[in-house]
């Protein structure tokens, strides 16, 4: 059998790939969740796993830690095996801001994901719409700076931030 893997890219300090097997070895949480969607009505699932943080954490992401606040300029990009996308900032999920229970389900209404990979569970949408299935990759971006472009001379192009 073909273990499903992801990959956890970006700025951290522990780049790995991990199956289900390497999440159930972790903390495991379980959540019943509720969606209530539009087009597919009112779902209910029992999701077990990791708690997203908790990996990314393991993981090492590359904080500054002379610069106050500099979490808060990270972002989580999950991507499925179907192509579907989620962004979360890590301020959604760490414990001293939002601490959402994000989880890596492992199984779904007690059924193991080993061959179909981990699944993005928000228990606080009300929509499934960032639930991922099948994770292929997470990437943990900190180069996200909101700091207002420098000005253009005209004629000149565009000048070089600082």
């Amino acid at each position: 059998m073909t273990l499903a893997e992801l990959s956890l890219t970006g700025d951290l300090a522990r780049p790995t790939r991990l199956t289900v097997p390497d999440l159930l070895g972790r903390r495991q949480h379980r959540v019943r969740v509720t969606f209530e969607c539009a087009t597919s009505g009112v779902q209910r699932h029992w999701f077990t796993g990791p708690r997203l943080y908790d990996v990314l954490s393991d993981a090492g992401p590359g904080f500054d830690p002379v610069r106050r606040k500099d979490r808060l300029r990270f972002l989580v990009a999950v991507t499925g095996a179907d192509g579907h996308h989620a962004l979360l900032s890590w301020a959604e999920i760490d414990p001293d801001f939002a601490g959402a229970p994000v989880l890596l389900a492992v199984s779904i209404d007690d059924t193991p994901l080993d061959r179909a990979g981990p699944q993005l569970v928000l228990p606080q949408d009300r929509c499934g719409a960032r639930h991922i299935s099948g994770i292929r990759a997470i990437r943990v971006d900190g180069a996200y700076d909101c700091r207002p472009p420098v000005p253009t001379t005209p004629g000149l192009g565009s000048a070089a931030a600082p």
